[in-house]
């Protein structure tokens, strides 16, 4: 009966959990995708790392077991990602011209 009454209440419970949350404002999906953003540029500074410590491990290797030889397979160059840049939201969207605007037309050349 005990096995049941458990059943019965963690059942309860999960229905309860599975109830719709609220859409996130705008100011959390700016923070989200912020948060986003700087998680993958972390994760390219980790790789930058580890390409550099990479090479220098295999740099040492071949200066002191492999007789002076340079690595027998080419690999890419590390390419360093920069520091951070947080997107300006506001000038990364141009300004949107209307549906029925035409574009200007050029200046004639003179000459």
């Amino acid at each position: 009966m005990k096995k049941y009454l458990l059943v019965i209440f963690a059942l309860a419970i999960s229905f309860g959990a599975m109830a719709k949350l609220p859409a996130l404002s705008d100011e959390a999906k700016a923070k989200a995708a912020e948060a986003a953003a700087k998680a993958a540029h972390g994760n390219k500074v980790a790789d930058f790392q580890l390409c550099k410590s990479r090479d220098k491990v295999a740099t040492h290797y071949y200066k002191t077991n492999g007789k002076g030889k340079a690595a027998p397979t080419a690999t890419p160059a590390c390419v360093d990602p920069g520091a951070y840049k947080p997107a300006d939201t506001a000038s990364a969207a141009p300004a949107a011209a209307p549906a029925g605007a035409k574009p200007a037309a050029a200046p004639a050349k003179k000459g």
